[in-house]
């Protein structure tokens, strides 16, 4: 899913000179000084040092402090600020896709169908609703009520790019974060999804809302609805 700060990271990167002092210092098997990705992109000192801040202030590189290679003691000055390519990842998308969730949700299925001997299939419905379960849990709990639980449904889910739609029926999804995966293996991708919203609706609002599949153009193939089996 693509957030603001990796819209700002991104931003931040778009300017050319930041590009080059960026590419320089990853490329670097060490910390980078100032006066180093200074010189090696042909900028002056005080204007590398404005890219490099602003480069760190959007998560894209990390510092520290060390005096240079044969100074120490007294005399030897202040610590030099190095620079480094931070260890968090951007990933911008539009509309928004989640594929290392995905990911995680089939490695951890085949994983487990490999110790067991359960059906893959099985393993990953079993693994895709506990981990719909873990997007709600720490959260708020749905209010009460088929229309106050979808209203928080859709919160919840727009925050992890489904593009919710209320509909007079309940809940469309505008966006499928795992589009690609499920032109090619449509029928695995889309159970995978069915089961991670049927574990986001039973944590979020338990005998209120369900998840189903409903295959349509131009929308994600699960509707979320108020369970017509309830009470």
């Amino acid at each position: 899913m693509t957030s603001d700060e990796d819209v700002t990271a991104v931003g931040a990167i778009a300017d050319d000179a930041r590009r080059r002092l960026y590419r320089y210092v990853i490329a670097q098997p060490r910390p980078v000084g100032r006066e180093e990705a200074a010189e090696a992109v042909g900028m002056p000192v005080h204007r590398a040092r404005f890219h490099l801040e602003k480069l760190e202030d959007a998560g894209l590189l990390e510092t520290d402090y060390a005096r240079p290679a044969g100074r120490s003691g007294p005399g030897a000055g202040r610590p030099a600020k190095r620079y480094r390519r931070a260890e968090r990842e951007v990933a911008v998308s539009l509309p928004p896709r989640q594929y290392d969730l995905a990911g995680a949700v089939l490695a951890e299925a085949i994983d487990t169908a490999a110790e067991t001997g359960e059906a893959v299939t099985d393993a990953v419905a079993r693994v895709a609703e506990a981990r719909g379960r873990a997007l709600v849990a720490g959260g708020a709990e749905a209010r009460g009520g088929a229309d106050a639980a979808l209203t928080d449904a859709a919160a919840l889910l727009a925050q992890h790019g489904y593009e919710p739609r209320r509909t007079d029926r309940g809940i469309e999804l505008a966006n499928c974060p795992f589009h690609e995966l499920s032109r090619t293996h449509t029928r695995l991708v889309c159970g995978m999804n069915e089961a991670l919203l049927t574990g986001v609706a039973e944590e979020l609002a338990p005998g209120c809302l369900r998840a189903r599949l409903d295959p349509a153009p131009g929308r994600c193939c699960v509707v979320i609805e108020p369970d017509a089996s309830a009470g």
